[in-house]
């Protein structure tokens, strides 16, 4: 049975009150419908498909928090770093997300490029090689002697050298096939390959898609292993940034908001992943994005410093170590070369909390 409450009536003072009030709901409701069609519209372009460590910037946009700062964003996935750089560059997208040591050799080749990272959103990268414990596998070292399955075209393996380096392999004693990147699970999977370099997010799902027991995955993230790079970072077209200064500082304070919701509950901010394509599995991604956060994006220099910068000694030996895989073509560059910090949140709002 539905129980109706007595309706109260209103004085006519009142009344004419309540009339005024509404009627001026009405005039801001017209003003922020103005303003929403004034909003600066940002082209943002991630590094890759959509999956669960993607939950970030889509549960900024489902949030409201590019709208609170006047932004109309609009989000385009591409393929991988290289390619979102572009966009940024060609100003055919005004913010991007790509890997800082892309980035890095980017502006070597082309250092008047009008592109800079303002944010990093992975402390460390997901470059890792991946291997079967039953393989005989569970160091390093003990991929001498072992047949290690590579995509000469993905960025995992750019570093290679610079593993190699760090840990002491004998690289000739490694067994490199160049295989394709669709091929590489099935290949672990079936044992045709002991290991395989690669984002640890990707192969470490795969496999276990495909039937390998959990406890027979061995994953050697790099940078466990002396590797310091960074990973992705937040980066922006410098003449979009110099004319929108107070939407670029916006944009960030939109991004480490839902940066840290994606922090304090993974499962809820995988959501917002599964909207844009519900042939997602919300188990996948829920496990993909806390691999994510556990190893790339909430660090122990993280906890310490907060979110988004980077520190200018790191920094330097980054590059020293990409000297190992890579010819500058220039003076090797220093942070302010390819970091501006100038658009970054306070250290108080950037505080891992």
């Amino acid at each position: 049975m539905i129980r109706r409450k007595k309706l109260r009536m209103i004085p006519q003072t009142a009344g004419v009150q309540l009339r005024i009030f509404c009627a001026s709901v009405f005039a801001l409701g017209c003003m922020a419908a103005s303003s929403l069609a004034a909003d600066l519209r940002v082209g943002l372009a991630l590094n890759f498909r959509i999956q669960g460590p993607a939950a970030p910037y889509f549960i900024a946009l489902d949030n409201g928090y590019y709208q609170v700062e006047g932004l109309n964003v609009r989000i385009d996935v591409l393929a991988n770093s290289t390619d979102a750089i572009e966009r940024v560059v060609s100003g055919t997208a005004d913010v991007g997300v790509a890997d800082l040591s892309a980035l890095i050799r980017y502006r070597d080749a082309q250092p008047d490029a009008p592109v800079k990272a303002i944010f990093i959103v992975y402390n460390r990268p997901s470059f890792a090689v991946v291997a079967r414990k039953s393989r005989g596998i569970a160091s390093p070292k003990d991929l001498e002697g072992k047949r290690l399955g590579v995509s000469a075209s993905g960025s995992t393996f750019s570093y290679w050298p610079i593993f190699v380096k760090t840990t002491g392999i004998d690289e000739a004693k490694v067994t490199i096939e160049n295989i394709g990147i669709p091929v590489r699970e099935p290949m672990l999977a079936a044992g045709q390959l002991d290991a395989a370099t690669g984002m640890a997010l990707e192969l470490v799902v795969g496999l276990k898609e495909r039937g390998v027991p959990p406890d027979d995955i061995v994953v050697m993230q790099m940078s466990d292993y002396g590797v310091e790079l960074y990973g992705d970072a937040v980066i922006v077209n410098t003449k979009f940034a110099a004319e929108h200064d107070g939407a670029v500082k916006g944009l960030l304070r939109a991004m480490l908001k839902g940066l840290k919701d994606t922090v304090r509950s993974p499962a809820n901010a995988v959501a917002s992943v599964l909207r844009r394509d519900d042939s997602l599995a919300k188990s996948t991604e829920t496990e993909r994005l806390v691999l994510a956060i556990r190893s790339n994006i909430l660090t122990s220099e993280v906890k310490a410093n907060g979110y988004g910068a980077i520190d200018p000694q790191r920094f330097a030996r980054v590059v020293d170590q990409l000297a190992i895989a890579y010819r500058f073509k220039s003076k090797k560059p220093t942070p302010e070369d390819v970091f501006d910090a100038s658009f970054l949140p306070s250290a108080a709002e950037r505080r891992a909390n």
